[in-house]
């Protein structure tokens, strides 16, 4: 197992160049893939449709746990792109693990929710297949998104 800190002060993920990519391709597979989970997230911070779902598998399941799991990369893409238009937030991880094809962190999303600030702390599973996010799911208190929609 392989544990992965990223500082606070680091709030923006940047996608490696081509030519680090290549040497990411020849690292053990939890480096390959605790390093494909932070530009994944960071692809969220910039709104980067294409790029996050170049990262799914074709039969990718996203499951934000207090919701209804999204199943299939069509699905996950009408869901994705609902949020081009919403400001860019910030993804902060606050701890990373990578062990075999499974990635977890802990994070604060610092996002906007119908025009109010959000800090949501999450804990997400990733679970990897053949270079594609297989099963992404999301554990965290749906109270304070719903409470930017007048929802308690």
């Amino acid at each position: 197992m392989t544990v992965h800190k990223r500082e606070a002060v680091h709030p923006l993920v940047v996608e490696q160049p081509a030519s680090s990519q290549k040497t990411l391709a020849m690292g053990n597979p939890e480096t390959i893939n605790n390093d494909m989970i932070r530009n994944f997230l960071g692809a969220w911070e910039r709104r980067d449709t294409e790029y996050i779902m170049d990262r799914f598998a074709d039969d990718a399941v996203y499951h934000s746990i207090p919701l209804m799991p999204i199943a299939g990369k069509a699905a996950i893409r009408q869901w994705v792109t609902k949020f081009a238009d919403v400001p860019p937030g910030r993804l902060e991880i606050r701890h990373q693990v990578a062990s075999g094809n499974v990635v977890m962190n802990e994070r604060t999303d610092y996002i906007t929710i119908n025009g109010k600030a959000v800090v949501l702390p999450i804990c997400g599973v990733f679970e990897i297949e053949n270079g594609r996010i297989k099963a992404w799911r999301e554990y965290f208190d749906l109270g304070p998104a719903k409470a930017a929609y007048g929802r308690e």
